[in-house]
């Protein structure tokens, strides 16, 4: 028997699985396939990590770590569904629901002052930002479009897409120095070691910040530091030129992955955009709590700690801000919500995407759409955008019914650059230099030179990852045929290491015949854009963080979502993790769930993912039933597609709960209809006759159940019997479906 780990994760696509699920669990009866769920929701991560007041039937399993050992199994197939990346205020809202519920999990301190607020503050931080993911990413990553999908999103192309306005004043702006880019340093390890990372003061004092650190032979490593004097100088002057030039201001950042040190850098955004009241009312911030890290929203929450009095002193100078400020980029225009009321709000992956599909705008406070100056501090990606806001400028929209595909190759495994980041970065506790030494010999392998409140941080790579990587990337390359493009940059310390290996370890396969190139990241962008106008697709290759980006770009504008997308990992030990579609709008799609009981919520990442899980098993374990599961799953996203049944954004309309119903009938009849496996056959030829029989009846029972609120018990942890109730709202589907 081979078992499907499929994740229980959170928000919207948590809920298309309670009517999902059922149907796969089902169908996949007998099939020698089990489905099984393990919960890395946002609330399991903290109830796991918290046991020790919980009564028994509270406590969750450390799932997630079951998970990571998993990957180093062979056999291992996790289907993992996109999950929460919290920022600080998510969790601290998490934690409160859990609380509400009878939950005793104790609250995250904000600023630790006893040992054991420090302990909390450590546990906790194994609940933020990409927690998931690198756990379970102990491969590489091959992202991209179905190709039934893509060829649907040709012939039917999305309507989203927004003109340029011939006079477009939008820009990207980033630093010129002083920043990650201009700073990092890097070096390949030549034997296997252990690190310690040391500041030392300019005044002689020394701490050690991390050590015993192993390090691989071949590993890369890097160091970085970006200057807050500078940041926050680079802020004051794009705010005076977006005045100056009557455009918005908006800031995109990854404050969720990124959970050390860009909220701490949003922060800073706020501090000057607000100046003259930190500047009046820093004291009272400081005696309130006040996190500037969570954002203007952790303002005004901890403002209700004051008399009325002094609250509305504070709130009146807040809003004089305004008057000579420029307009900033709104999150919500209805209520009063910027881009820097929290980090996790807008991220840049998700965001700048938009920018460019909306015509190079963003929401203003009257709602209605204007040019925008995104700032993106650091410049290692900040240029990309700009380059594509550029052709876009010059040669106006992409056009989704001709746009080639743009996929990814992605290193990523075993923590790999940016994301392997998060314990080894640091505010700098005075004037000195940050060094990482080796323990073995004591020399400095690299160092910063910072001043206090400076951001450093440092990456590891591994060799195994990078090997893993051009070997992906090459295999895509035979596969497409097409341009498969390193996006790599000599004049980057960490780009200059990786392109040494790449140059070499691709000397390993045989690339006769490939168009196999390096370029730096501007200049792929362009080749990537100029492609995808004339209708052809490109592979791109490249490190963690740029994949997110690119995974997110491309697909919002051929496809209209991010969410369509299939990323299947082949992890290193030879087991296989199948992730669905980019879930950043997943917030938008609950909160019109519970308002108007409508899930707009596209599972088709999920059908997508199916297919390759269950190839998977059929390809290691020899099951012939598992392969003709996955052929008629694609013939049903086929017609799934095809026959136009993807979820609705207005209420009273085909919504999630529909979608899986129909994908049910479409596998159902393509099951049916196959003649591999007589026994399967007569199986869902009866189950395809109940569905399409019942197929009037079974939307007015789904249409039934929208229109109206939606009470499921929660938000980070719903109530399963509620949730279930209202995801699974047709019994007539219930019950064929329950009868196989």
């Amino acid at each position: 028997m081979s078992t499907i780990i499929w994740s229980e994760i959170d928000e919207a696509p948590a809920l298309a699985t309670y009517a999902l699920l059922p149907i796969v669990q089902k169908f996949l009866k007998g099939s020698g396939v089990d489905v099984e769920t393990r919960d890395i929701s946002l609330s399991g991560r903290i109830l796991a990590n918290f046991p020790e007041k919980l009564k028994d039937e509270q406590k969750v399993a450390d799932y997630l770590a079951q998970l990571g050992e998993l990957t180093q199994d062979p056999s291992a197939n996790i289907i993992k569904l996109p999950n929460v990346s919290a920022s600080i205020p998510q969790l601290q809202a998490a934690i409160k629901e859990l609380q509400e519920k009878g939950y005793d999990v104790p609250d995250y301190p904000e600023e630790p002052k006893t040992d054991e607020e420090k302990e909390l503050q450590a546990r906790y931080s194994k609940c933020l930002g990409s927690a998931v993911n690198p756990v379970l990413r102990e491969g590489n990553s091959d992202r991209r479009s179905a190709a039934s999908v893509k060829k649907f999103a040709q012939k039917n192309p999305h309507r989203m897409m927004k003109d340029w306005p011939a006079d477009s004043k939008t820009r990207v702006a980033h630093m010129n120095a002083n920043d990650f880019y201009a700073s990092e340093t890097s070096v390949t390890l030549d034997k296997d070691t252990t690190l310690t990372y040391k500041f030392v003061g300019n005044d002689g004092s020394e701490q050690v910040l991390k050590e015993k650190l192993p390090v691989l032979a071949g590993e890369v490593v890097d160091s970085s530091s970006m200057s807050m004097a500078a940041v926050r100088e680079f802020f004051a002057q794009q705010i005076e030129e977006a005045k100056k030039d009557g455009v918005l201001l908006s800031l995109h950042m990854k404050a969720t992955m990124m959970k050390i040190s860009d909220p701490y850098i949003f922060g800073q955004c706020v501090k000057v955009f607000y100046k003259d009241v930190f500047e009046k009312y820093g004291s009272v911030f400081e005696e309130i709590g006040v996190n500037v890290s969570n954002g203007l929203g952790d303002v005004y929450a901890k403002l209700k700690r004051l008399p009325d009095a002094k609250r509305e002193e504070i709130e009146a100078a807040i809003m004089d801000v305004y008057k000579d400020r420029p307009a900033l980029a709104m999150v919500d225009s209805r209520r009063g919500i910027t881009n820097l009321h929290a980090p996790n709000d807008v991220i840049i992956d998700a965001s700048m995407p938009v920018v460019v599909r909306d015509g190079g705008r963003m929401w203003n406070l009257q709602d209605e759409l204007q040019d925008t100056v995104a700032m993106i501090p650091d410049r290692c990606y900040a240029t990309i955008y700009q380059t594509v806001i550029e052709d876009c400028q010059k040669n106006g929209q992409f056009d989704p019914a001709t746009m080639g595909a743009v996929s990814n190759v992605g290193l990523m495994a075993k923590k790999a650059e940016e994301y392997g980041s998060h314990d080894k970065t640091f505010y700098s506790p005075g004037d000195g230099k940050i060094q990482v030494i080796d323990e073995a010999t004591g020399a400095v392998l690299l160092e910063q030179t910072l001043e206090a409140g400076d951001v450093f941080r440092s990456c590891q790579t591994k060799d195994e990852s990078i090997r893993d990587w051009v070997k992906l990337a090459v295999s895509r390359a035979k596969a497409t045929g097409v341009p498969t493009v390193f996006w790599l940059d000599p004049k980057r310390g960490h780009d200059a290491q990786i392109i040494a290996k790449v140059e070499t370890y691709l000397k390993d396969h045989d690339t006769t015949g490939l168009d196999i190139r390096i370029m730096t990241p501007d200049d792929a962008m362009q080749l990537a854009c100029d492609r995808s106008r004339r209708g052809e697709d490109t592979v791109t290759c490249t490190g963690n963080a740029l994949r997110d980006y690119l995974t997110d770009l491309f697909p919002i504008l051929e496809l209209g979502t991010s969410a369509r997308m299939l990323s299947i990992v082949p992890l290193l030990q030879g087991g296989g993790v199948f992730e669905t579609g980019a879930g950043g709008s997943a917030p938008k799609h609950v909160e019109q769930f519970l308002k108007e009981g409508h899930l707009r919520w596209d599972s088709l990442g999920e059908y997508c993912a199916l297919v390759p899980s269950l190839e998977h098993i059929a390809k290691t374990t020899d099951n012939a039933t598992a392969q003709l599961y996955a052929e008629t799953l694609d013939a049903a996203v086929t017609d799934y597609l095809l026959n136009e049944k993807a979820p609705s954004r207005k209420v009273n309309e085909i919504d999630n709960r529909g979608s899986s119903f129909y994908v049910a009938l479409y596998w159902a009849k393509a099951l049916a209809a196959q003649d591999k496996n007589a026994e399967l056959k007569a199986k869902f030829a009866k189950i395809a006759a109940d569905l399409e029989a019942n197929e009037a009846k079974i939307n007015e029972e789904l249409l039934a159940a929208q229109g109206s609120p939606v009470d499921i018990g929660g938000y980070y942890k719903p109530d399963v019997a509620k949730t279930s109730a209202a995801m699974r709202p047709s019994a007539t589907l219930n019950a064929i479906i329950d009868a196989l």
